[in-house]
């Protein structure tokens, strides 16, 4: 993957996350609040615990910190995996925001 295909890419993962955290909020009382400074995008729970995504360009890599720890994702033909096969980005970014709102949530590409 060559740096445009990576920012192309990397573009619509943190799009997808921001509207996720807007459809979560419109349709239950999570209140997650995101912030997005240019290649990151911070996430803040009602308990002020946060999760942070952020883009590693010259890995090509979307990292992720959580409470459960740091992971690193690579786009893998068609979705972004964990380097170390933990999973698909937002079924563990549902997994984490889940646990650190104490609420089910559902993140979506």
């Amino acid at each position: 993957m060559n740096d445009s295909d990576f920012l192309d890419k990397a573009e619509s993962l943190l799009k997808a996350v921001e509207h996720s955290c807007d459809r979560i909020n419109d349709a239950s009382l999570a209140d997650i609040d995101n912030q997005r400074v240019g290649g990151m995008v911070t996430l803040v729970f009602p308990n002020q615990s946060q999760i942070i995504i952020n883009l590693q360009k010259p890995l090509h890599e979307v990292w992720l910190a959580a409470k459960a720890g740091g992971f690193h994702y690579k786009f893998d033909s068609d979705q972004w995996m964990d380097t170390k096969g933990q999973g698909e980005f937002f079924s563990c970014l549902s997994r984490f925001a889940s646990e650190q709102a104490e609420n089910p949530l559902v993140f979506s590409a």
